[in-house]
């Protein structure tokens, strides 16, 4: 409540007196006296109340109109002042002179803004065709002075010539001119919605630049390296984004200035770059010394993404060139498997260093790297074998001595090559084979090694591509343990006697082991030619024995040979041993893969006797028992005595006559052997340094024969052998052809897969069914459209499926 002191004063209503046209124009002249002096700099005398009053009376009063177009007439006849003024100026000093009326034109419109607020809040508003009183300045600046035919097409050929000689490296006139003037354009643009800027000036100035860069890049680079044009491309872009910051250009010019700096420099040469002879980005490939080179390159690329695809074009044919010479050595015999994989595992490393450093590591790069050693790798099923011999020859004897950190780094490089191979089954066969030879011959560096190559391939491949590795070791595992128990067995069957023969421990090529399918061994100290049948059955014959799954293990149909009858019975003892424990069961013996010690005597008189413990095969073991009897022999004689296939035999008779272990002579000349009539005798001069002699297997190109690739299952329920491999130390289809018991495999797992899906799916098109099929086999190898194709013709000829009556390319599950 108010305070009952308080008094009121009521005063009297002022009545209101309108101003008239004359008064009005009193008042506008002495505005127009304050507008000139403004511009004359003489506004320190002004009062700025007063005159905000004088024109808030104006507009006050209906006398707006006045007021607008008396200033507007009044800026205009300064402008027309302003630029006979620059009209007559010279091209010297223009972009200053400009410069300076443009600044002090602002300063006075910020002014005469001030002044006029009131009527841009009220009379501009009700008016919408007015502009605001320091647009209108603007726009009258524009189309009085900017416009001017003798202002506007000089300051715009200035400005273009100032950054003309900066690019050409000439000093200039101070950027802030360049920058003013710019600034002016950008301004007066925006001010009235003209685009002047972009009309008088970016359309040139982008125009002349194209053109600038346009030429100096093709003189450049017809006169420099790759590398230096890369460095002077690199110098200019940056010098072109310095310039755009230093002069203030709107991002809708540094944009477009970019993409035609970087598309004359870069995307217009850039296929020219990769491919120059000596330094282009093809060249330098070549070099591993070149990777900072690489780099820069990439850096200047990717500024435009199409262009990078000539650099991944290029390191991809690079890596496919590299990759075929790798092949065609390793096909001209050039270059062993395991230096095909060695090199493929440079190219890796050295390739894979490119990616990372040159190109930053993108993924892309990464991916076309990946592509490009899956495509000269694929090509055949080589590289899936050739990668099986250099495992085979790392775990060997390449990690003797290697720490665990080592050997998981190598078997890591080999998952690295094993990624890119589409045919994993055709290394699967392969490498079975190396580590069956492995396991039964006590060849491996260390079990932990082999553990850990399993263990990466199920990482890889899942657990159904380990499982009959794994069995593999299950199995040696038993051997040792039914080994043991035999031994055990036979100290209570001890009996006397001598053998006649000295057979060693049956077991893989060279091993001392041997397998349910490789024969059994016995120890003599008599000699190979002086012992008598009736002093072989003296002493009974020592065999050691792995019995081996039949479904593990790869293994041959071949026929067992004749076996010494010493060795006969051991084998005998054994079998009722092992079958006595496990009823059920069936033993095929697997005597191609064998091995025997065979103690022998050479010389020619009984005072200069030489005796050498042999390590042979069981076959070579069948051949040199024959010698006890008959010290000459033909082939026909010795095949129809041992049993033993006619290319094996050959190759192992050719085994025992080479210049370094000339145990047997053979009576024609040259290598091979002649004929059925062909004879070989056995050569009481034979000696070694050597008390224990191993002698090697020939291959089977030294016999004139062909090695065959990977044998077909062995029968048995229980257990069975391993077959031999074909060609000793080389990779058995290093022709590139995929084994046939691969290719067998591989019909049954499409055939698997189709009828799993089906009956899944009940019904399905046919595309679809590849695809899906091709999907769940790529974890072993990728089936071909047609081949799949064909499995499924083979499914509705057996009736698993029918096609169904609506669309023939719609299949139907038959339950």
């Amino acid at each position: 409540m108010a305070d009952k002191g308080k008094k009121f004063t009521i005063k009297p209503f002022r009545t209101y007196v309108q101003m008239d046209q004359q008064g009005a124009s009193q008042i506008w002249n002495s505005l127009a006296d304050a507008i000139d002096e403004i511009h004359n700099r003489n506004a320190s005398s002004l009062s700025f109340e007063e005159l905000y009053r004088n024109a808030y009376n104006l507009v006050l009063h209906k006398h707006g109109a006045l007021l607008y177009e008396g200033v507007a007439d009044k800026l205009s006849s300064h402008l027309l002042r302003t630029v006979e003024r620059l009209a007559r100026a010279e091209d010297g000093t223009l972009l200053e002179e400009v410069s300076h009326a443009w600044s002090e034109h602002r300063i006075t419109m910020v002014m005469v803004r001030d002044i006029l607020m009131y009527m841009d809040r009220t009379y501009v508003q009700q008016n919408r065709h007015r502009r605001p009183v320091y647009e209108l300045g603007l726009h009258l600046f524009r189309v009085t002075v900017w416009e001017h035919d003798r202002v506007q097409p000089r300051v715009t050929e200035l400005l273009l010539r100032a950054i003309a000689s900066e690019r050409a490296g000439l000093l200039t006139d101070d950027r802030t001119l360049l920058k003013s003037n710019l600034g002016m354009l950008l301004e007066l643009g925006s001010a009235d919605g003209s685009n002047v800027y972009e009309r008088d000036f970016e359309s040139l100035f982008l125009g002349t630049t194209q053109e600038f860069y346009r030429l100096e890049s093709l003189d450049y680079l017809s006169r420099n390296t790759a590398s230096d044009y890369v460095t002077k491309a690199r110098s200019r872009i940056e010098e072109e984004r310095n310039r755009a910051a230093a002069l203030g250009l709107p991002p809708t010019t540094e944009a477009p200035l970019g993409n035609i700096v970087e598309t004359e420099l870069i995307e217009r040469h850039a296929r020219t770059l990769v491919a120059m002879e000596n330094s282009g980005f093809a060249a330098l490939l070549r070099d591993e010394t070149k990777l900072g080179e690489l780099a820069d390159m990439y850096d200047l690329f990717v500024r435009v993404p199409g262009s990078v695809d000539h650099l991944r074009d290029a390191l991809a044919e690079r890596v496919k060139s590299d990759g075929r010479g790798l092949v065609s050595d390793q096909e001209r015999g050039a270059a062993d498997p395991p230096a095909f994989v060695r090199g493929v595992l440079r190219m890796r490393e050295r390739y894979g260093l490119v990616v990372e450093r040159a190109f930053r590591g993108e993924k892309k790069a990464a991916r076309r790297l990946k592509e490009s050693f899956e495509d000269f790798l694929n090509a055949d099923a080589r590289a899936a074998s050739c990668l099986a011999v250099y495992v085979d020859e790392l775990l060997r004897s390449g990690l003797k001595g290697a720490d665990e950190p080592a050997v998981n780094a190598e078997l890591n490089k080999v998952i690295v090559v094993f990624r890119y191979l589409s045919d994993k089954d055709v290394f699967e066969a392969f490498y079975k084979q190396h580590l069956a030879r492995r396991l039964l011959g006590g060849r491996s560096v260390s079990d932990e090694a082999e553990r850990a190559m399993v263990s990466q391939l199920k990482a890889e491949c899942g657990y159904q591509f380990t499982s009959k590795l794994e069995g593999m070791f299950n199995d040696m595992r038993i051997s040792r343990d039914t080994r043991d128990a035999y031994k055990q067995h036979k100290k209570t069957l001890a009996q006397a006697g001598a053998a006649g023969a000295s057979i060693g421990r049956g077991g893989d090529a060279g091993s001392s082991k041997g397998n349910a399918g490789a024969g059994a061994g016995a120890t003599s100290s008599s000699s190979v030619s002086s012992t008598s049948p009736s002093a072989q059955q003296a002493k009974p014959v020592d065999i050691e024995v792995d019995v081996l799954t039949a479904g593990y293990w790869p293994s041959q149909n071949v026929p067992s040979c004749t076996l010494p009858p010493s060795v006969t019975a051991a084998v005998s003892r054994f079998q009722d041993f092992y079958l006595q424990k496990h009823t059920g069961r069936k033993l095929s013996w697997q005597t191609s893969t064998g091995t025997a010690e065979l103690r022998a005597t050479f010389g020619s008189s009984p005072d200069k006797l030489r005796r050498h413990d042999l390590s042979v095969s069981t076959y070579q073991m069948c051949i040199l028992i024959l010698f006890n009897d008959s010290p000459k022999l033909t082939l026909r004689q010795i095949r129809t005595a041992t049993g033993v296939p006619d290319a094996e035999l050959r190759r192992h008779l050719i085994s025992l006559c080479t210049p370094r272990h000339r145990i047997l002579r053979k009576g024609s000349k040259g290598k091979a052997i002649a004929g059925d009539d062909d004879t070989f005798a056995f050569n009481p001069d034979y000696s070694s340094k050597y008390k224990r002699v191993r002698v090697p297997l020939v291959s089977m190109k030294e016999t004139g024969g062909a090695s065959s690739a990977l044998g077909a299952g062995a029968g048995g329920d229980g257990a069975a052998g391993l077959a031999s491999a074909a060609a000793g130390g080389g990779a058995a289809g290093a022709g590139g052809a995929v084994p046939a018991n691969v290719e067998e495999d591989r019909r049954h797992l499409v055939e698997a897969a189709v009828v799993r899906i089906m009956k899944a799916r009940k019904a399905l098109h046919h595309n679809d069914l590849i695809a899906e099929a091709s999907r769940q086999l790529s974890v072993r190898f990728v089936p071909s459209p047609q081949f799949v194709k064909k499995r499924i013709e083979s499914l509705i000829e057996r009736e698993y499926l029918e096609r169904d009556d609506g669309d023939r390319r719609v299949y139907v599950y038959v339950a």
